[in-house]
């Protein structure tokens, strides 16, 4: 008897697989997720982009690392663009040596490729990248971890002539461009084959509930924003007509590039479901990538989930101050303000180090799990932002963000920096020994109050109290850079 029930439990594990939804926007409350059944937050310190396309990656280990501290997101680019082997730093893993590069277009018998080997065949796909990419999202399910793939990204004078899609990598000649160009309508038969290749990605993934797909980071860097917003708006009906006839629909995101309500601002488009920024802020002029707090602050009425997808590239592009706290500071302060999903972009996942074991990356990780935790301890999806509640307390030069239900529960977070100054893209944060006594407007009731240390997670104080109604203070512990605080309704 026991024999036969093994077969009957495997099967209905697969058929529970099969049956699963994607990730989607959560009913009540579409600025968060709901995955595997539960509201749904998505935090992260990634590696920059290349699990898949590097063979010398071990991503088991690396989805291991995020497992281990609770993080359930990661991205990745899947071979429209290269780096080269070095670049940025020397184990980039965008940057893979050209014979261990893996991308979605079969190597042709005639050679060329200005990377080493042959051209590429834009007519063939390569199986064993779909193969390695599948296996990827399992691997990723199976630990909890949402892949977001983007498709594209800005192409540079340097990183145009190592793509496939250019014209002397590949057999057919397509993408016979300057690389301004080469994500924009005006070279038809490149656009045919960048939209195939969004197409097979598509649907290949199709059937796996842990994927969001994404068109383009930072579209036109060099591009004018008028040029690269149409090319983005046709690859957005691209993925909408691939999965139109497949049983599943994924969410897609785009980052907002140019000034708000631009040609690249799709946050009112019902064919985008996330909008993304970059950054803390972004600069005011030029490219003027939205940075995710000015997405918090101008696009939150779109009611879609807002997306922090890019930080600096941890450690070397913090150039100033403490770079491990200014990672936690700006995670924080978004999540805590109203965002979505939040990714780290980390470089001591390596080759040699695929799980980043580093004491800095330990107190990294550990800090965007605290924040889980702390935001996972509210029902999130019953909250929206709100300072208003706070009326006073609050010192110049603090940046602070919450989030409540009114008269419920409250979440509030504050840190003490300055923003870089040139592009906005980062906090330089200003340690001392800091207290405040804190004002809140709350409605009359009995409540918990805790503050806690984002660093360590620690509750540092407590205090229990009934309340008439009005202003009530609460004066914080003393913290040298940041604090939070969490208040429950007990009844």
């Amino acid at each position: 008897m026991p024999k036969m029930i093994r077969p009957l439990g495997l099967a209905l594990l697969l058929l529970g697989q099969a049956s699963a939804e994607p990730i989607k926007l959560h009913p009540s409350n579409p600025h968060y997720y709901v995955f595997n059944g539960q509201p749904t937050v998505l935090i992260t310190s990634a590696e920059h982009y290349g699990a898949v396309i590097n063979l010398d990656f071990d991503y088991v280990a690396y989805l291991d690392a995020l497992k281990a501290y609770g993080l359930n997101y990661t991205r990745i680019w899947p071979g429209a663009l290269l780096e080269m082997v070095g670049e940025f730093t020397q184990d980039n893993t965008m940057g893979p040596r050209p014979d261990r590069t893996i991308v979605p277009w079969l190597r042709s018998n005639e050679p060329g490729y200005v990377y080493g080997g042959n051209k590429f065949d834009l007519d063939k796909w390569n199986p064993a990248f779909f193969t390695r990419l599948k296996d990827f999202i399992v691997k990723a399910a199976e630990r909890g971890i949402v892949v977001e793939i983007c498709f594209f990204n800005s192409e540079y004078t340097h990183r145009w002539p190592l793509s496939p899609l250019y014209y002397q990598n590949n057999v057919q000649g397509v993408g016979k461009c300057d690389f301004k160009d080469a994500q924009t309508l005006k070279y038809p038969d490149l656009v045919q084959r960048q939209s195939e290749y969004v197409s097979k990605i598509t649907r290949e993934v199709n059937a796996y509930d842990n994927v969001i797909l994404e068109i383009c980071d930072e579209p036109s860097l060099y591009t004018p924003h008028a040029e690269a917003g149409p090319w983005v708006g046709r690859l957005l009906e691209v993925v909408h007509d691939a999965e139109g006839p497949l049983p599943n629909k994924h969410l897609v995101a785009q980052e907002v590039e140019g000034g708000i309500g631009g040609p690249i601002d799709y946050s009112g488009s019902p064919l985008l479901n996330i909008i993304v920024g970059q950054y803390v802020w972004g600069p005011e002029q030029g490219a003027a990538q939205m940075g995710g707090m000015k997405g918090l602050d101008y696009e939150y009425g779109h009611h879609k989930p807002i997306e922090f997808n890019e930080t600096p590239y941890y450690p070397f592009q913090y150039r100033n101050g403490d770079a491990v706290a200014a990672s936690r500071v700006e995670a924080w302060e978004f999540i805590v303000g109203g965002g979505a999903s939040f990714n780290h972009l980390n470089s001591l996942y390596t080759i040699e180090n695929p799980a980043g074991k580093t004491p800095d990356n330990a107190q990294i990780l550990s800090a965007l799990q605290n924040l889980k935790n702390f935001i996972y301890s509210f029902n999130f999806v019953k909250m929206s932002p709100d300072k208003q509640f706070v009326v006073g307390g609050i010192p110049g030069g603090t940046y602070c963000r919450g989030i409540s239900q009114p008269g419920e529960q409250y979440a509030l977070y504050h840190h003490h920096s300055v923003l870089e100054e040139s592009n906005k893209e980062y906090y330089i944060v200003t340690p001392g020994k800091h207290a405040e006594t804190l004002v809140v407007d709350l409605p009359g009731g009995a409540y918990h109050a805790d503050w806690v240390d984002p660093a360590s997670g620690s509750v540092l104080s407590s205090v229990t109290f009934t309340h008439q109604g009005g202003n009530k203070a609460l004066i914080s512990p003393e913290h040298a850079v940041d604090i939070a605080l969490r208040i429950k309704r007990t009844r």
